[in-house]
């Protein structure tokens, strides 16, 4: 008899996480989030900016150029180099029979190396003209052309029609193309070549407001003579031709090292350059043919710093761009695969329901049924969730168990003088406590556990228990629904139900999986319950941690669709954002504390591998890579192709719609809710995300989480005939239960072939010494 007491005695409290008083609240992890927010947007709209902006071709700049009115005629008719453009403008010529090489575009990875070794071979040096963004590709290349001896000049960081620019946006052009190559190479220039410039006759008046602003920032621009037209590929012969001068005047020759296909200008060098020796004209760079001094200087140690920091953020911007993208399609890819795994199941397991509806699970379940409800100031809604409870179809007792409550639940309760309806009352201590509380006076085998602010459908527990003919089931879930639709909030969380947690709840019984029977609406067989010790405390989902303890026990948990209970949903976003950090914090515990499950056999080994796998990556990875979604949308919307991604998005609401319109149709929802499915994806969803980021930042910092009470709002009534005279204060009979029977031995086999069945009990009788019991 002693050993019988002490196992079926009230489950000792453990020390509850949401009354401990080192509970802590993160704050740094949402400062951190938002620098990382802050610099991965830098980092894009800086990738984007240099990438993405400008797509100007020279299609796009040939032709008329506009007037030249207020460009001087010294310039106009003076040489190629123009220097204090914005002061006093003076022109300089290449000395006689001297060649300026010049390339424009690069550095490239291809192209460039195999120009600089035909000029090594060939003893001869040129300028390279680079654009920002390959310095920053490619740094080393730059450090090779200068220690080749070659000169470099600027050629813009992003290769636009600087006279199409604001003055600011030059200026960032030119400052950030110096920092990059003050970064890769450790040098400064003040050679610049606006792109698709050419000879001096050819500058417009826009033009030479970009060659006076770059020479009031001490540039000097450098135009060509003579145009290889290479960029054109017209075949070696003709560059040759294009690029050799007439008579013995010096010119500046423009070439390209990158922007295509160059095999025709290396080509053309192996030729040109020893055919242009031969007739004795020399090589020199820009500064040497016109007899400049220095103009590539060594760079301060300020500049080259911050080139380096230029060259690491814009590097650092493309590899994130990239891994945006892969995460992007992955995310893609988990959504299409989980969209057609739960539609798959939820058409599989509708069939095998329909074709049990004639066998059912067995024998109908009539027995009587112990409904607990556990309630900590419920008062805004316990009334009618009591009334629905007796109102039922299948004989009950409904036990309610006060937590505690400050407004007066207990008393409400008990004033409606309810035949069948216990209340018990006791200090504060939490859900789980006041569930075993309850469980501890239940006098049925059968108990069904629903939340105070839930209203049963008359035949909800009927339908509820009937799984319980089968001997394997251990745990039956119900199909919560949301009675609070009011509004966009509310819509939005009764699509959630109906598609997300419903579709799921299919695909988990058909896998024989379920990791979670929620506390609005499931029944338990009492004797499991007891052989797992009661309701856990250690996590803030007790419905999840209690579910995942009965699978790895060997029993089997179902879902039973039929079984409705309507439930008050939060209807502001702040109490939504506290239940759902509460779920979603809650069940990170319970898949940590069952994570053993992955490794096991037989039930337990089915809920580890694919309940505990599915939870992650579709309730955890992917509201992860949901801000990469979002965020690479933007940035396609901005730099990108805007119909491309408009076109995506319109794809993946699509497969949304299908899923809601199937998961409505299977509920017997009428589909209308469904005209708010394109809202939800910028709020809602949102929310959701940001609720499993605070949560998984909660669980790896080891922070302890406080529970979290979702305030009621009394928009739950009661069903017809559920009422009962108020007036009347003569205490009425309660229904006899007879007394619990001590368990006897199992006669089937242990379900799964798991341990052989538990030893007798007594009952659960025993009255907690802070508990006030009474009848009416």
């Amino acid at each position: 008899m002693t050993n019988r007491r002490r196992r079926d005695a009230a489950p000792p409290r453990r020390h509850s996480p949401r009354h401990s008083p080192r509970q802590i609240t993160p704050r740094t992890h949402w400062l951190l989030l938002s620098v990382l927010a802050v610099t991965l947007s830098a980092a894009l709209l800086l990738q984007g900016y240099t990438h993405h902006m400008f797509g100007i071709t020279s299609d796009d700049v040939t032709g008329d150029r506009g007037s030249n009115r207020t460009v001087p005629g010294q310039v106009v008719h003076g040489g190629p180099v123009i220097a204090n453009a914005a002061t006093s403008p003076h022109t300089a010529r290449a000395k006689a029979r001297t060649i300026a090489l010049t390339f424009d575009d690069g550095p490239d990875p291809v192209w460039t190396p195999r120009i600089l070794d035909v000029l090594r071979r060939n003893h001869v040096h040129a300028t390279f003209f680079v654009v920002g963004t390959q310095v920053v590709a490619h740094p080393e290349l730059v450090r090779r052309i200068i220690a080749d001896g070659n000169q470099v000049g600027i050629h813009t960081f992003t290769h636009p029609d600087l006279a199409r620019l604001a003055p600011w946006q030059r200026s960032l052009e030119l400052r950030e193309t110096q920092l990059a190559v003050a970064g890769a190479a450790g040098v400064t220039t003040a050679l610049l070549r606006p792109p698709y410039s050419s000879e001096n006759d050819a500058l417009s008046d826009a033009d030479w407001s970009v060659v006076k602003q770059a020479g009031a920032a001490g540039y000097v621009t450098v135009l060509t003579t003579r145009d290889a037209e290479d960029w054109q590929r017209p075949g070696v012969d003709r560059i040759v031709a294009h690029a050799t001068p007439h008579g013995r005047a010096g010119q500046i020759v423009l070439m390209h090292d990158a922007g295509g296909d160059r095999a025709q200008t290396v080509a053309a060098l192996e030729v040109l350059v020893p055919r242009l020796k031969a007739q004795g004209f020399r090589f020199a760079t820009v500064g040497d043919a016109v007899g400049m001094t220095e103009p590539v200087r060594p760079a301060g140690l300020r500049d080259h710093l911050q080139g380096l920091a230029l060259i690491w953020m814009l590097r650092g911007g493309d590899w994130i761009v990239r891994l945006l993208g892969v995460l992007m399609y992955a995310a893609g890819a988990i959504s299409v695969l989980r969209a057609v795994v739960v539609l798959i199941a939820a058409r599989r397991h509708r069939r095998l329901r329909a074709g049990r509806r004639g066998r059912s699970w067995g024998p109908p379940v009539t027995e009587p049924v112990s409904v607990i409800v556990p309630a900590y100031n419920e008062s805004a809604g316990i009334e009618a969730a009591v009334r629905s409870l007796l109102a039922s179809d299948h004989p009950v007792e409904v036990i309610v168990v006060d937590d505690g409550s400050t407004d007066g639940t207990a008393d409400l309760v008990e004033s409606l003088r309810l035949p069948g309806v216990r209340v018990i009352r006791q200090r504060n201590a939490g859900k789980p406590a006041a569930l075993n509380t309850g469980l501890a006076a239940a006098t049925c085998d059968l108990v069904v556990m629903v939340d105070g602010d839930t209203v049963f459908e008359a035949d909800t527990v009927r339908t509820l228990v009937q799984p319980f003919a089968d001997p394997r089931v251990g745990a039956v879930s119900g199909n919560a629904k949301v009675v609070n639709r009011g509004g966009l909030l509310g819509r939005w969380q009764h699509i959630e139900y109906v598609v997300g947690f419903n579709l799921d709840r299919r695909l988990f019984d058909l896998a024989e999986c379920m990791p979670t029977v929620p506390g609005a609406v499931g029944a338990f067989r009492r004797r499991a319950l007891l052989d797992l010790g009661g309701v856990s405390d250690v996590t803030l989902a007790e419905d999840t941690d209690l579910t995942m303890a009965l699978c790895r026990a060997g029993w089997r948990v179902v879902y039973e669709e039929g079984a409705k209970a309507w439930t008050e949903a939060p209807a502001s976003l702040n109490a939504l954002w506290r239940q759902r950090y509460r779920w979603c914090y809650g069940t990170l515990q319970a898949m940590w504390k069952h994570r053993g499950a992955l490794v096991q056999r037989g039930a337990a080994g089915k809920l580890g591998r694919r309940g505990l796998v599915y939870l992650l990556l579709f309730q955890v990875l992917l509201p992860l890579l949901a801000p990469v979604v979002d965020v690479f949308a933007v940035y396609g919307l901005v730099f990108l192709d805007p119909a491309r991604v408009i076109g995506l998005w319109l794809a993946f609401l699509l497969l949304q719609l299908v899923m809601g319109l199937y998961a409505f149709r299977l509920d017997g929802e009428r589909p209308g809710p469904l005209w708010s499915l394109p809202l939800q994806q910028f709020v809602y969803r949102q929310l959701m995300y940001l609720v499993v980021i605070q949560s998984v930042f909660t669980a790896v910092s080891g922070s302890r989480l406080r529970w979290q009470r979702m305030e009621r709002y009394g928009s739950l009534q009661a069903p017809p005939g559920a009422e009962a005279p108020r007036g009347d204060t003569t205490p009425q009979e309660p229904p006899r239960f007879p007394p619990p029977a001590p368990y006897a031995p199992l006669a089937h086999p242990a379900p799964h072939g798991g341990p052989p069945p538990p030893a007798p009990h007594d009952g659960f009788r025993q009255p907690m010494p802070h508990e006030t019991t009474q009848w009416y």
